[in-house]
């Protein structure tokens, strides 16, 4: 994930291995299922943006093989850094502040990533750039906007603790810069920057145990700011982790929306 200095959900924190882990989980069978129908391959050169951990670049170095390249660029790069070996390289870079790594990548694939960045303009248009003709971009994306709630039955006074937090920390988000509706403009954004191609769709999880392990790991990140802005006390949120780790009930994250094109 990339970070900016108002970012939220610092890399460096120890709770940030655990969202890893839970993104990883939920996600990957999505976003790997993409890339393999974008043909990458051996040989391919792509651009990891705002990497943060190391399943997706690992993914992507089986898949170009040794005469390939995977270049990882973060912010943050300490939870990516185990992934640095060839055909992997690891390399600090805020996508949003400066220019492209480089051009002539067959793919560029960003996750989870852009929602948070002030110049999300910038950065796609970088992203874009550093295409070779014909090369192709995935960006995905949440639209916590969309789906607002952690617990969509909200039938009783756990899951209404659960949807007072998460609004808390949708707010929170939104004071640091992020765009909670961002997933949705994915494909008119792709299509207005010239791409050719474009296709979306999206994933919602509804229940799962990986959004239980998420969410305890993000409030517990993000404890001492849901406090000083008054969405909760400690006992609340201890109440709640002790809900989330109960395992009754069900939790859902904001969908997650995939846009991907070619470049002319």
């Amino acid at each position: 994930m990339t970070r900016t200095d108002g970012y939220l959900l610092d890399n460096g924190r120890a709770e940030a291995a655990e969202r890893f882990d839970a993104f990883a989980t939920l996600f990957d069978p999505t976003t790997f299922r993409h890339l393999q129908a974008l043909g990458v391959g051996p040989g391919w050169r792509c651009w990891e943006v705002g990497a943060g951990g190391t399943s997706v670049v690992s993914w992507l170095a089986k898949r170009v093989g040794p005469t390939g390249r995977v270049l990882a660029t973060d912010i943050d790069t300490s939870r990516v850094a185990p992934a640095g070996r060839p055909p992997v390289e690891v390399r600090v870079h805020d996508v949003g502040a400066e220019e492209p790594p480089g051009d002539g990548f067959d793919l560029v694939h960003a996750r989870l990533v852009l929602v948070h960045v002030p110049d999300r303009e910038r950065a796609l248009r970088s992203m874009i750039g550093a295409l070779r003709p014909g090369g192709r971009l995935l960006v995905e994306d949440a639209d916590p906007a969309l789906q607002p709630l952690l617990c969509p039955d909200e039938h009783g006074p756990e899951q209404q603790l659960a949807n007072r937090l998460r609004h808390g920390f949708r707010h929170l988000l939104s004071q640091r810069g992020a765009d909670l509706s961002y997933g949705r403009r994915l494909p008119r954004l792709l299509r207005e920057a010239g791409l050719r191609r474009v296709e979306a769709d999206a994933y919602f999880p509804v229940a799962s145990p990986a959004c239980a392990a998420l969410e305890s790991a993000t409030v517990r990140h993000i404890r001492d700011e849901l406090v000083s802005a008054g969405v909760a006390s400690h006992d609340d949120i201890d109440r709640h982790l002790t809900n989330v780790a109960s395992g009754d009930m069900d939790l859902a994250t904001a969908p997650m929306i995939s846009a991907w094109g070619r470049k002319a």
